[in-house]
């Protein structure tokens, strides 16, 4: 089984007259590919997944798989749902599409005990051979995948090798990473990407990737290979980007700053996600005013 590590990012999902726009994601993807990202996660929560019809979700996933298709690329799949019987069929499609491996966020909404988590994640495992990522992200779900339940899914099923923590701690990244070493945990908060990496993650899956890529991959691939020096030089540069694209919820902040960058030729969003305020405009704006931004 291929596993993977490295720089990833967490791609949007553009949208054109309320529909998918399948041209500018192919475009995003490629600049991607282009930049040194070694993987793309399309339909993540950043992607918008949960407003997304299963149909435009499967679309997502076809069109990475078919754009990175022999680029070296790989492509990490969004297949997360609160039913897990749908986590199975996105899943299932995804290793169909060609996928390298799934991301699956904790069922969001109707808070499963650690052994519904432990049910849910061995269940979509199982349905497919590819690589399963974990997704913990209480902040988002109200449900905390706890370490004990991780350290369970590792030990018992094989094709459960990582964990995308974004709970913000690093406390939590230690204790998964010293009870089991040989787990991969990507890093899920981007202001925090240096000392996750320092402290032993093999790579991260970002949303400020979105908009510079080439910069994040930088420093990923510095901490990787033990330049730490450089890895925080780059991570202290882009703190103040990645605290302003989480001003509001994500993804309205970093659609907001792709468009301010010409990156996308349409502002838009699915509901109850709504556009920025004006005043949170202004300040993204003003900090990506500090930054070189590459097009296509």
């Amino acid at each position: 089984m291929k596993f993977f590590k490295g720089a990833m990012t967490a791609l949007i999902t553009p949208f054109k007259d309320g529909k998918l726009d399948e041209v500018a994601y192919e475009k995003l993807i490629k600049r991607q590919i282009k930049n040194g990202i070694d993987v793309v996660v399309p339909v993540g929560t950043t992607g918008e997944s949960a407003t997304l019809s299963h149909t435009e979700h499967k679309r997502c996933i076809e069109i990475a798989a078919a754009t990175c298709k022999g680029t070296g690329v790989k492509v990490l799949a969004g297949a997360g749902s609160n039913a897990t019987h749908e986590a199975v069929d996105l899943a299932k499609f995804a290793e169909l599409q060609g996928a390298d491996g799934i991301l699956s966020v904790t069922p969001y909404y109707n808070k499963p005990t650690q052994e519904g988590l432990y049910q849910h994640y061995k269940t979509i495992a199982n349905s497919v051979e590819i690589p399963l990522v974990l997704y913990n992200v209480p902040g988002r779900t109200s449900v905390d995948l706890l370490p004990e339940t991780v350290f369970r899914l590792y030990d018992d099923v094989p094709n459960i090798f990582a964990i995308k923590e974004a709970t913000g701690s690093v406390d939590r990244a230690i204790e998964l990473l010293s009870k089991r070493p040989t787990l991969s945990l990507f890093c899920g908060d981007d202001a925090i990407d240096y000392p996750m990496l320092a402290n032993g993650a093999k790579g991260i899956i970002s949303v400020t990737a979105n908009l510079l890529p080439k910069l994040k991959s930088e420093l990923v691939h510095s901490a990787l290979d033990g330049d730490y020096e450089k890895a925080k030089e780059i991570n202290d540069k882009l703190y103040p980007l990645n605290k302003v694209l989480f001003i509001e919820s994500n993804p309205i902040p970093i659609k907001a700053a792709m468009y301010i960058a010409g990156l996308i030729d349409t502002l838009e969003y699915r509901l109850p996600l709504t556009m920025p305020s004006n005043k949170n405009l202004v300040k993204i704006e003003k900090v990506m005013s500090d930054y070189e931004i590459e097009g296509f």
